[in-house]
């Protein structure tokens, strides 16, 4: 049976809820077996309950095992959020996915927020205010993010505002949970960077992605040097191989163009200029990434 590690991970998420309390009414007085305040801490499995309020009782259990075994390789990114009942049992408040994903990988005691009252207004901003005070790796900052967007009901631009980031930046850096476990461990470790992390990104699948993590390590490779990889792996499987490409004369500007938009839209762009007319094309991974890019483009749009 596995046990949790409590890793870089839960270290770094660990100081930042440790800091946060939520303060009480002076007649919300708690009794002598619960602590008053919020904090982390990791509790036994056995002693959640479930929440009678739940209203979610469908969980697809591909996604459950693909979360198990992400848990199993990184750890739980994302505590679950608990209220005690006495001071050796809890009952679920967030997080029954990461709660069943946990039970499935093995686990016997798991990170959570103990929450004595239901103030989540009060609770969401304090960890919005630690975020910043608190050293966190940029895997452990995106499970910060998106345990405030799915817990807490905020939004990408509630969190850009509170933290003075643009919301592009945090959507990229968010997007950091969708690398495999085996390169998420890697960034948690900090011997891939989030550029190298964004640029792997692009790559189609798992496979690739572990492959081109382990050449970054090895050789030594930069964020540069990783993005010309990328788009190099991109064009190798784009060619049919029974057909030589026509040689191509290259144009300074749009070769320019193109790094400046592929920076920044974080994707990869080509740019194509003739002599009557020319083309750019975005690349994107899927409908998510599509918004991500038209949110950079224009906000105002929705489609």
């Amino acid at each position: 049976m596995a046990t949790h590690r409590q890793t870089g991970l839960g270290r770094g998420l660990g100081e930042l809820f440790q800091q946060t309390t939520v303060k009480r009414e002076p007649d919300d007085e708690p009794s002598e077996e619960i602590p008053s305040g919020s904090h982390y801490a990791e509790i036994p499995v056995s002693s959640i309950r479930a929440n009678p309020q739940q209203p979610r009782t469908v969980f697809e259990p591909e996604a459950l095992s693909e979360l198990a075994e992400s848990i199993r390789e990184v750890g739980l990114l994302q505590p679950i959020v608990v209220r005690p009942l006495s001071s050796d049992s809890y009952e679920l408040v967030m997080g029954e996915r990461r709660l069943r994903a946990s039970k499935e990988a093995g686990l016997t005691r798991i990170p959570a927020i103990i929450r004595p009252t239901e103030e989540e207004a009060l609770l969401r901003d304090a960890l919005l205010e630690n975020i910043q005070r608190v050293q966190l790796n940029p895997l452990e900052e995106a499970a910060a993010y998106q345990q405030l967007l799915s817990d807490f009901g905020c939004t990408q631009e509630e969190l850009a505002l509170k933290l003075k980031k643009s919301r592009p930046q945090i959507s990229n850096t968010i997007r950091l949970l969708k690398l495999p476990p085996a390169v998420q461990k890697r960034v948690a470790a900090g011997v891939l960077s989030a550029g190298h992390a964004r640029a792997l990104l692009s790559l189609n699948d798992a496979q690739s992605m572990e492959k081109l993590a382990t050449r970054i390590i090895t050789e030594g490779m930069s964020v540069r040097a990783t993005e010309e990889a990328v788009t190099l792996s991109s064009d190798t499987t784009t060619t049919p191989a029974n057909r030589s490409p026509r040689p191509k004369v290259e144009n300074p500007r749009a070769t320019t163009l193109a790094a400046a938009l592929s920076h920044k839209f974080d994707t990869r762009v080509s740019v194509n200029m003739g002599s009557r007319h020319g083309k750019v094309v975005i690349e994107f991974a899927g409908e998510e990434d599509l918004d991500r890019i038209l949110d950079i483009i224009d906000p105002t749009i929705e489609l």
